[in-house]
């Protein structure tokens, strides 16, 4: 059985849609660009904001891809825990697998304090042992060193981890740290499209996930 299992959060552990939405146009609005809409947003979760910002505009600049994050950050500071909820299996699942003496950990690229808000909100800050956010890394997810990062807290080897995301920065960011990976169809990926990566289980939530680490 894994001794360690990490999590994306947005798609994975829970849905900031609303929020990303309000903070994602307020930042477009102030560089002067339209406001996008739900589909062309959605697409892009899961990317580091300056490469949000370039997946929107690909004409923008590196300099406004990074006054986008900053002003992206000052609105999320404001919206972002109000509009985020958990889905309704995150607790119990996480629940379950510390009770098993699983580490639990949360690798994402938002930033580490929001994540860490998220989990106050809902009274599940005991729920994770250890979460690297976007300022905790020099290179920002598909890069590994977040991933590689939370399993050395742990001091487990990489055989012993499982990471869990929901979409293909997910895959790659797993391949790219030889860490097993399991998928699950809450986001925007398909099953089929998980096939290209290489997956070891693809979820349809995180019942399934659990079931898979306590099967193995």
């Amino acid at each position: 059985m894994k001794k360690a299992v990490v999590f994306d959060f947005d798609y994975t552990l829970g849905d900031s849609t609303n929020g990303i939405l309000l903070s994602v146009n307020y930042a477009l609005e102030k560089l002067g660009y339209p406001v996008k809409d739900f589909p062309e947003i959605k697409k892009t979760i899961g990317l580091s904001l300056p490469e949000t910002f370039m997946a929107l505009i690909p004409d923008g600049s590196r300099e406004e891809a990074n006054r986008f994050r900053e002003l992206f950050v000052e609105r999320a500071d404001d919206v972002m825990v109000a509009n985020t909820q958990l889905y309704d299996c995150t607790q119990e699942v996480l629940n379950k697998l510390k009770e098993m003496g699983v580490s639990v950990g949360i690798v994402t690229t938002k930033l580490r304090y929001r994540i860490e808000d998220i989990l106050k909100k809902f009274e599940a800050e005991h729920l994770v042992d250890c979460i690297v956010g976007a300022e905790d890394v020099k290179i920002e997810k598909p890069n590994p060193e977040g991933l590689l990062q939370i399993i050395a807290s742990f001091h487990l080897t990489k055989e012993e981890a499982l990471y869990v995301g929901d979409s293909f920065v997910d895959a790659i960011t797993a391949e790219n740290a030889g860490v097993d990976f399991a998928g699950v169809l809450t986001g925007m990926i398909t099953e089929e499209e998980f096939e290209k990566y290489q997956s070891k289980f693809v979820a349809g939530n995180l019942w399934d996930v659990y079931n898979y680490v306590t099967e193995k």
